[in-house]
């Protein structure tokens, strides 16, 4: 997909990418991201900021990717970069907020709570390496849309909070 003005198609094209997906296994990791991170952005948004802010994030994550490599050929599909918008989101609304992983040390499961700023911090940084790692190759076939996942994550961060329903983080407060 090259880069050329965007015409109201091409828009709806990239808008489309933000919920079309590869796979089943694809569906089941966003479905758990979505799980973890989307109800308590969710509730300080409203259904309706929250979908505006979805999109939008698709679409960013999309402009990302296009703008690191605009003469691509390779498609790009997936709901990633608006996922990784709302895990932007969490963090800078929630950085304080700990999140329950479960994980094998050697043959037995483990129960453990980290920092969402360390799990995202380290999620980030393995996104930004395998960026850098992904321009360093010539890239044939499909492959992950990295620079999507951070371009999506920027913007949650950056504007996740424009989005906020005053009355609903009055609310969730006084929940607390």
């Amino acid at each position: 997909m090259g880069f050329t003005p965007l015409p109201l198609s091409m828009l709806t094209v990239m808008l489309c990418i933000s919920v079309v997906y590869l796979g089943t296994s694809e569906v089941a990791k966003h479905i758990f991201f979505l799980w973890v991170f989307a109800p308590a952005i969710e509730d300080v948004m409203g259904p309706r900021l929250f979908l505006l802010f979805y999109l939008l994030g698709g679409l960013m994550a999309a402009l990302a990717q296009v703008a690191v490599n605009p003469t691509s050929t390779v498609p790009s599909l997936g709901a990633s970069g608006a996922i990784a918008a709302v895990m932007g989101a969490f963090l800078i609304t929630y950085p304080r907020d700990r999140i329950r992983i479960a994980f094998f040390f050697l043959w037995f499961p483990r129960i453990a709570y980290v920092p969402a700023i360390l799990l995202m911090g380290v999620w980030f940084l393995t996104q930004f390496f395998s960026e850098v790692g992904a321009l360093a190759q010539v890239q044939t076939g499909a492959g992950v849309a990295y620079m999507a996942h951070i371009g999506g994550f920027i913007y949650g961060v950056l504007s996740g909070r424009l989005f906020e329903s005053p009355r609903r983080r009055g609310l969730q407060k006084l929940e607390r």
